[in-house]
């Protein structure tokens, strides 16, 4: 067996967490998830995966045209008090944390 050798980096706590559960979901850790990601990256001798720039980028009037339809959206929901945003927030994480 070859030499091991050990890798750390730092990450968003959120990012990982949201990826240790996409690999679990495929039968895999994350440590194997890396693994695989470093052997695909030495067989295609760069990123395994296209890193690219999108083609076209929106404009300033575009841009402004989706925030004006967002607000006019937004415009037409009911009002929450922070209560109610809070109790969604907490009900959004107890239903993350009960599907891991």
């Amino acid at each position: 067996m070859a030499e091991q050798v050990l890798n750390q980096f730092r990450s968003d706590k959120a990012l990982r967490e949201d990826c240790v559960a996409i690999y679990e979901a495929m039968g895999m850790d994350l440590n194997t998830a890396f693994r695989m990601f470093m052997e695909r990256t030495r067989m295609v001798r760069g990123l395994p995966f296209p890193a690219v720039l999108p083609e076209t980028r929106m404009t300033k009037a575009e841009a402004r045209r989706v925030i004006d339809e967002i607000r006019a959206e937004a415009a037409n929901l009911p009002e929450m008090t922070l209560d109610e945003i809070n109790e969604e927030i907490r009900a959004a994480r107890e239903e993350r944390k009960a599907s891991r």
